[in-house]
């Protein structure tokens, strides 16, 4: 399927199944996908090696930002969310923890009832410089598609070391003050069945939600074209199922269908 890269740094605004109106921040190249995971359901396509790690000038972010803020503003049309996402993994800037402050000041300035996002896989949130950062945005979103290391290396092919059990480890330093995202999805991939919507799947990861204890958890499913072809939407009626069973832990669970 064809998969898209966003060619600048601020993006949209889109009208986001999460978010609302959401004007996106790309902290990462603008010719080629640079995260930390490889999903086979992104909608950027995959992550190719052997490219050298380049980003966005903070300068440059905190400049565009404010220009495209002031326009919206002029046309009475303000964002809801400013959304850092783009093409990869955001977190991995080197000077992401300044970039959010940044962002905050041109936001109060120019939008302040807009919210700050983060969607972020989670890889490096083992850093306290990152976590201090993402403490400071209204919606830290952070990704857990599975409870199992072999699933999270099926549908997320994480690239270096990456345990379940250390993110979890991790997203408990939060002390509640995170969204958990999740992508429900089924279909094949090289000769292997995809899907992390079966009984075992789901009560292993509802047990790692109890654990996390966010104060939200987001369920969507495939919406957009995948590098992976073989991929099929979860029904929203299914999707359901499961946030019912998140809603009994007492815990908000939209669903994005």
């Amino acid at each position: 399927m064809a998969t898209k890269l966003y060619d600048n740094i601020i993006f949209g605004p889109v009208h986001s199944r999460r978010l609302g109106l959401s004007l996106g921040v790309n902290l990462l190249p603008l010719d080629c996908k640079l995260c930390s995971f490889n999903c086979i359901y992104c909608e950027c396509g995959w992550t190719e090696k052997g490219h050298q790690p380049r980003f966005n000038k903070r300068e440059d972010v905190s400049r565009m930002l404010g220009a495209k803020l002031e326009e919206m503003a002029a046309a009475g049309t303000p964002p809801d969310v400013i959304t850092f996402a783009g093409n990869g993994e955001p977190t991995l800037h080197p000077e992401f923890e300044a970039i959010i402050d940044d962002v905050i000041k041109v936001r109060d300035i120019h939008a302040p009832r807009a919210k700050v996002s983060v969607l972020t896989n989670g890889t490096m949130i083992g850093r306290e410089s990152v976590r201090r950062a993402l403490l400071r945005v209204d919606n830290n979103i952070v990704k857990l598609d599975s409870a199992f290391d072999d699933t999270v290396r099926l549908i997320d092919d994480p690239l270096g070391n990456y345990s379940v059990a250390e993110t979890v480890k991790n997203m408990k330093l939060f002390n509640g003050r995170l969204i958990v995202q999740t992508m429900f999805l089924r279909g094949e991939y090289e000769g292997r069945t995809v899907d992390n919507t079966t009984e075992r799947e789901v009560s292993a990861w509802l047990k790692l939600i109890e654990e996390i204890k966010p104060y939200k958890v987001m369920i969507y499913t495939v919406d957009r074209d995948t590098p992976a072809p073989d991929l099929h939407k979860v029904p929203v009626a299914e999707l359901e199922q499961i946030a019912t069973r998140v809603r009994a832990l007492g815990i908000e669970c939209p669903v994005a269908g």
